[in-house]
């Protein structure tokens, strides 16, 4: 599958993902870091790639409807910070790739996975 992280989650998230055989690229990666939410949105879509992120904004069903992109998973950790954030994602992972992904909104959280769209 591919994937594009948002700058707000840890760019090490692209190598885990890629050592599990994904093409991931990141924001940073791509020199993409503080573009607006619609331009991200519309560059993943543009590269068929799932948009993996930490902004609520990015996941509102009426800004962007099913089928006006690749794919958003929102990741709703607990609590903030680098190693946690990056723990959280990776314990939520496995689920998460048993998802229906593609041109769906995922919001993940610490008891489950759920998909709309």
């Amino acid at each position: 599958m591919k994937f594009k992280i948002d700058e707000n989650l840890p760019a090490d998230l692209g190598e885990d993902l890629r050592q599990l055989g994904h093409d991931a690229a990141t924001v940073h990666e791509e020199g993409l870091a503080g573009v607006d939410d619609h331009r991200l949105v519309e560059v993943a879509r543009e590269e068929s790639r799932v948009l993996l992120t930490l902004d609520k904004g990015i996941a509102n069903l009426a800004e962007y409807p099913h089928g006006s992109h690749a794919g958003i998973v929102l990741f709703r950790p607990g609590s903030q910070g680098r190693s946690v954030v990056l723990d959280f994602v990776l314990s939520r992972l496995a689920d998460v790739l048993k998802c229906e992904l593609q041109k769906r909104i995922t919001v993940v959280t610490s008891d489950r996975v759920r998909s709309s769209g």
